[in-house]
């Protein structure tokens, strides 16, 4: 996989190199998966490398519910949309913000955490899942597999923790569909945006909005390939629209509260 495909872009060169770059280079979202297990052997080694991700204050605010479960897996499908490749896919990772871990040391203890219902808090909770998350997979693309994240595991996360008895002050934060990837599937490498439209140097530069126009073209011209629509400007206006374009995530401040996650 060349960085030409990664851009879109036939004159785009890299530096150095080396496997694991290219690994990450070639990344695709996958949802559709062919008949191969994803083994415990399997599973052991995406947690080992999902805990090997950097944590703020080593504090490991996440866990995760590995889901292999045909029914659940329907479930949470329709859960999220409606996403059939969530009920293919031989395994379901639902990766939780677990604040709940440190609630709990504290019961222990006898003591407080205070700065546990803060909204930096919490967001150390999402950002460190994150960081969890893309280690697994880059590791499961390393084993041959392939997944794809689910954000829509947050348009009804009352339903979610009850499928899969999350305890207070945690939440779904995302799920990742992760399976052997169908070689059939029509999909590819999705241009990303110019580097001179996200890269800056000392500090923000003004001219990197120049770059989109050539990028709405590229990613235009991916869509068409494999029968899509659109350009990214058009993807970006209509996501951020309103609340009606948010899948019921819009409401999520008070379902954070309602879980034990005030974010004050």
């Amino acid at each position: 996989m060349s960085v030409t495909e990664r851009y879109g872009d036939p004159d785009a060169r890299l530096g150095a190199v080396n496997d694991t770059v290219r690994i990450q280079l070639a990344h695709r979202s996958v949802r559709r998966f062919g008949p191969r297990e994803v083994t415990e052997d399997d599973l052991t080694t995406l947690v080992a490398a999902a805990q090997s991700a950097p944590t703020s204050s080593n504090l490991q605010p996440w866990s995760v519910v590995a889901v292999r479960d045909p029914g659940r897996r329907a479930r949470l499908a329709h859960l999220a949309g409606e996403q059939a490749f969530i009920a293919q896919a031989p395994l379901f990772l639902v990766w939780i913000a677990d604040l709940g871990r440190a609630r709990r040391l504290a019961a222990r203890r006898g003591t407080d955490v205070h700065a546990a219902d803060y909204l930096e808090t919490t967001l150390i909770g999402f950002i460190d899942t994150a960081l969890a998350a893309q280690n697994a997979v880059t590791a499961a693309e390393s084993l041959g597999l392939g997944s794809v994240f689910v954000g829509a595991i947050r348009n009804r996360p009352e339903e979610v923790a009850a499928e899969l008895k999350l305890p207070p002050h945690t939440v779904a934060a995302f799920g990742l569909a992760v399976g052997e990837p169908d070689p059939a599937e029509a999909a590819g490498v999705k241009p990303r945006l110019p580097q001179a439209a996200v890269l800056h140097r000392e500090q923000y530069g003004e001219g990197a909005d120049a770059h989109l126009d050539v990028y709405d073209e590229r990613l235009a011209a991916y869509n068409a390939r494999y029968g899509l629509k659109g350009n990214w400007t058009d993807r970006v206006l209509a996501r951020l629209r309103g609340p009606e374009s948010m899948g019921g995530r819009h409401k999520l401040r008070a379902v954070l509260e309602s879980f034990g996650l005030p974010s004050r």
